[in-house]
């Protein structure tokens, strides 16, 4: 009996530590990525990745671009632009997905947002959603003139926050072609209301803590910082949300990252409170693509944002059966599909 109890735990650690192998890069992955899969290294005839820094507005972004497998640049290549969720890094989903995307033929670029992961900026984690806008925009700018890329073929995949402020970017910038988000979240009405409106009587309260961050800011004080503790395991396993839950996983353990942090400025929420990554979205009118898992607690920001997406002709949800929304961002079956559809709808519009 207690023979038969061994194998049968000695048979659950090995599949404990398959199911890792396949979640995380080993640590020491020379582009710092922790994703399955990762590159390693450039090897001719494969996928290569190239870190790259430029300016953005007196601030140097740090990205990575990743090239088609026999790139050559006097070619004329479809490019797409990869935003990273909210405290995330380039080396971590969107990484992953601006890999598969080149793979697939497209010349794809990832960068950690300013002020953010890698890049410059000062004070640190300032998260304010003009400023990711315009991260955007940025990736976009250097992208478009990187060689090979044809400018005229610009695609924008949006993951988790990065899908919010996406949205908020296409709406305007017409250079993007066709737009996609994968688990979008709308960051400033989750800093507003709370997530699944579970915030809603502490709106006052959290506005007064970000104004008085603001004045301490100004008048040379301390930074003060939200979301700036360590969560243990036992206390993420009480969390009454998915995303939470798995997204304390995800980020501390098993795809852990030292440039990646939940924590934000405080008076960064007198700006992130104030926006709505679904308000103008009857200006969006290039072709958009929506999707998120089936048992995702976050569907309900794009399900809002995609049934208020009237200015655009072509549009489609598409529902991940079985993903939650952390589950989008690397277990293999959720993620092959999530790229399978995004082949055909980037294949059809650019």
């Amino acid at each position: 009996m207690k023979r038969t109890a061994l194998i049968y735990l000695l048979m659950l650690l090995m599949m404990a530590n398959s199911l890792i192998s396949q979640a995380q890069t080993l640590p020491g992955n020379p582009f710092g990525l922790v994703y399955g899969g990762a590159l390693t290294a450039n090897v001719p005839g494969k996928v290569h990745i190239h870190a790259v820094t430029y300016p953005l507005n007196g601030i140097t972004i740090a990205a990575h671009i990743y090239t088609p497998a026999n790139y050559d640049s006097s070619r004329r290549y479809p490019a797409v632009v990869v935003a990273h969720p909210n405290g995330g890094v380039k080396e971590q989903v969107a990484g992953l997905y601006a890999q598969r995307l080149a793979e697939l033929g497209y010349v794809t670029i990832a960068a950690d947002a300013a002020y953010q992961g890698a890049s410059g900026g000062t004070p640190r984690n300032v998260d304010k959603p003009a400023f990711r806008i315009e991260d955007i925009r940025g990736m976009a700018d250097y992208i478009t003139q990187y060689a090979g890329v044809n400018p005229g073929q610009l695609g924008l995949l949006g993951i988790c926050g990065g899908g919010g402020y996406a949205l908020a970017a296409a709406q305007m910038d017409k250079r993007f072609k066709a737009v996609a988000t994968l688990s979008m979240f709308n960051s400033g009405v989750v800093r507003k209301n709370g997530f699944m409106n579970s915030g809603l009587t502490t709106i006052q309260q959290r506005l007064q803590q970000a104004s008085e961050a603001r004045a301490r800011e100004a008048a040379g004080g301390p930074i003060v910082y939200a979301n700036d503790t360590k969560i243990t395991d036992e206390q993420a396993d009480k969390m009454p949300f998915d995303l939470y839950r798995e997204g304390h996983y995800y980020y501390n353990r098993t795809h852990a990252h030292p440039n990646s942090t939940f924590r934000y400025t405080m008076s960064s929420l007198l700006d992130l409170m104030a926006f709505d990554a679904a308000a103008n979205m009857e200006v969006l009118h290039q072709p958009l693509l929506m999707m998120a898992g089936s048992k995702a607690d976050s569907y309900y920001m794009t399900e809002s944002a995609f049934a208020l997406a009237t200015g655009t002709a072509e549009k489609e949800l598409f529902l991940i059966p079985g993903a939650t929304h952390i589950q989008t961002y690397y277990v293999p079956e959720y993620v092959d599909q999530a790229v399978n559809k995004l082949q055909s709808f980037l294949s059809k519009h650019l």
